[in-house]
């Protein structure tokens, strides 16, 4: 036992830096406080051995003293938490401060997912990689607009061409995705079975109700019946999606189409 204490006490001993003395922990926490993007435990790993001139840390002890500022974290009571996300690590407040965090940044928001977005989204993050005639034989309706506004929203990116006639390209989700939604990966995703014990959740109806109720002006606006064209659901679509930058100030049309 006094080997093993004395192997902890080491791992953690502060290290000379100039005026300071730095832990991996203090390193962990500061470098999570400062990023802008999820951050991977190489990351720190390589941070903490470039500032301290000591040996790259495990991904084992990294992990445990995240695991540990979590711990602290939730015993004083503290609003924040690292969570695991995009590939990474970020700070983030916990859910229950949400309403404050959001009231705060209500104007720099970028305008919610329409209706329109959101399936097309839903398509091609659990059918992945996949091709616009995929995603429109899916929907019923032509998805080209949504498509380009994803990408333009760095929420999609191309991954390559199919191998079928015309070569058409391939759409996949990006770590920005991740990201949005507060996934580590994709395997993350919430299967159909969870998804539809969701859907039956009295708790859910009653959300569901109340965002019907908000957005119902909003979404008839997008919606476009299956029997029309294709040429017919992307004008309806982009008419929408004008509409849509106006309220938020833009003036910029719909981004040109990628090149299938």
């Amino acid at each position: 036992m006094e080997h093993s204490s004395a192997d902890s006490a080491e791992r953690e001993a502060p290290v000379p830096d100039g005026d300071a003395d730095h832990t991996l922990t203090e390193a962990a926490e500061a470098i999570l406080f400062s990023a802008d993007e999820p951050v991977t435990l190489e990351q720190i790993a390589d941070i903490f051995a470039e500032v301290t001139g000591r040996d790259r840390p495990s991904a084992e002890a990294i992990e445990s003293v995240l695991r540990s500022l979590n711990e602290t974290y939730e015993e004083t009571g503290r609003v924040y938490e690292v969570h695991e996300w995009g590939g990474g690590y970020r700070l983030a407040t916990r859910s229950s401060v949400s309403p404050f965090v959001k009231t705060l940044f209500v104007d720099e928001h970028e305008t919610s997912l329409s209706q329109s977005l959101m399936e097309t989204l839903a398509v091609v993050a659990y059918r992945q990689p996949v091709t616009r005639p995929e995603v429109d034989f899916v929907r019923g309706v032509n998805s080209d607009y949504a498509i380009r506004k994803l990408l333009d929203r760095g929420l999609l990116d191309v991954e390559g061409r199919a191998d079928s006639m015309g070569r058409p390209l391939l759409y996949g989700t990006t770590d920005r995705f991740l990201e949005e939604f507060g996934l580590s990966d994709l395997e993350s995703l919430p299967t159909l079975r969870e998804v539809e014990e969701l859907l039956d959740d009295p708790a859910f109806d009653e959300e569901r109700a109340k965002l019907l109720r908000l957005d119902a002006e909003d979404d008839s606006d997008l919606e476009v019946p299956a029997a029309v064209t294709g040429e017919e659901a992307t004008a309806e679509e982009e008419k929408a999606g004008r509409e849509e930058n106006t309220d938020d100030g833009s003036t910029d049309g719909p981004s040109p189409a990628p090149t299938d």
